[in-house]
């Protein structure tokens, strides 16, 4: 398979962009690599189907002095998220399963499960009984009950580190380490980011009866062309793979070799299991034709992957508005009925309550290398922006100004 670029546009200006505004966005990300604070950077932007603008500056690995190209390999952890969600919706239009389905219904080790209710004197876990199982939506929504492991806010977090949950060896071994934790919370009733994607990527294993690598491959990169996707880089492409890096806690860089108090993954092998939460490599144009994918409402070039009516359930929100209208320290994002969550999307609902100028029904998500994109239907337009350095809050800020840059850039949105 051949990797398949988008069209590029004559000028930006041809898309409704101004190009000193796109040169102030390019300037803020080249500033950032001089000033040390990230390695090198990645950004695509695509408007109509085109693309406007592609930038890459600095380097791939500092060690050997490599600069980042258009075709560099990044590690895009949760971004992978989505592509999951995809992979789920090709077997719901199969009518192998339904949303409002409880989870045991296929993955029967979490049949029973117990829910948190506080800590003992003893300092053990007491539980009590689930007011049901958890469903399909709330799976693939984060609104199961089920930890991650990945932050120390809460017992059942600890309990999912300590239990080495996402340190299994199988798919099949994460989802029996994790029902022999409680819920955090009684299903529907909060959201907190979880395992839930590494569970659908069991679930399409069980349904199609194939590798999750596999079909993602057969059923949706080769599809879409998304030639240098996958779970692991070959021999041959390793030295397109970018470093990665972390904060060296005196305002530079350093190696990193740990994601989340785990080793990071070596993608020179196959990993021990094919994540669906985050395992993926990935190229800046081919996530664009993902998502490109996504804004076309299932289709790309002649390829049609999900029904348009597919892609609107998608990104239409999934959490119960009793959460929406509350808050709660465990969140990761402040969800509220103008910042909701779909099916393995984030969705901007209301943009200028929030204080944005993106489009309504914005999507969005990001990884824990950085990395983040958003489609946003409205102004037909998709970002996909890479970087090398471990969440924190200097990658975060990128998400920030690259998306008001943008906009500031977006001189014709009616185009």
């Amino acid at each position: 398979m051949t990797a398949r670029d988008l069209p590029f546009a004559s000028s930006p200006e041809a898309l409704g962009f101004d190009p000193q505004g796109l040169a102030s966005l390019d300037g803020y990300m080249s500033g950032m690599v001089e000033s040390g604070k990230v390695a090198g950077t990645s950004t695509l932007l695509i408007r109509h189907g085109r693309v406007a603008a592609f930038s890459t500056f600095g380097k791939a690995d500092l060690a050997d002095d490599k600069p980042i190209e258009r075709d560099t390999l990044f590690r895009i952890y949760s971004m992978t998220k989505p592509v999951t969600g995809v992979a789920m919706m090709i077997l719901y239009e199969q009518g192998l399963w339904r949303l409002d389905d409880p989870i045991t219904d296929y993955l029967p080790e979490f049949i029973g499960q117990k829910v948190f209710a506080g800590i003992a004197d003893d300092g053990s876990m007491l539980t009590k009984d689930a007011i049901r199982a958890p469903t399909m939506r709330e799976l693939m929504s984060h609104t199961t009950g089920l930890g991650y492991g990945l932050f120390d806010v809460h017992p059942v977090e600890r309990a999912y580190r300590e239990s080495g949950v996402m340190m299994a060896d199988s798919h099949e071994q994460l989802a029996e380490r994790a029902a022999r934790i409680p819920l955090m919370f009684q299903p529907g009733t909060e959201w907190f980011y979880s395992i839930a994607t590494d569970l659908q990527a069991l679930v399409v294993k069980r349904l199609s009866g194939m590798s999750f690598a596999d079909f993602l491959r057969t059923r949706i990169f080769e599809p879409l062309g998304m030639a240098d996707t996958g779970f692991h880089v070959p021999a041959d492409q390793v030295h397109r793979l970018a470093e990665m890096y972390c904060d060296d806690g005196a305002g530079g860089l350093r190696v990193a070799t740990d994601a989340f108090d785990m080793p990071i993954n070596d993608y020179t092998r196959p990993p021990r299991f094919e994540g669906g939460g985050g395992g993926l490599v990935s190229t800046a144009m081919d996530y664009a034709r993902f998502c490109q994918m996504i804004l076309n409402r299932g289709e790309l070039d002649g390829v049609r992957i999900l029904k348009p009516a597919t892609v609107d359930l998608m990104a239409t929100n999934a959490v119960p508005e009793a959460v929406l209208d509350t808050t709660h320290p465990l969140r990761l994002l402040p969800f509220s009925r103008a910042l909701t969550f779909g099916l393995d999307f984030a969705i901007t609902e209301d943009p200028k309550r929030l204080g944005l100028v993106e489009g309504k029904g914005t999507l969005s998500w990001g990884g824990g290398g950085g990395t983040w994109f958003w489609i946003d239907p409205e102004n037909d337009l998709i970002f996909v922006g890479l970087i090398q350095r471990m969440a924190d809050p200097v990658s975060g800020e990128f998400r920030i100004r690259a998306r008001s840059l943008t906009y500031a850039a977006l001189t014709h949105p009616e185009k």
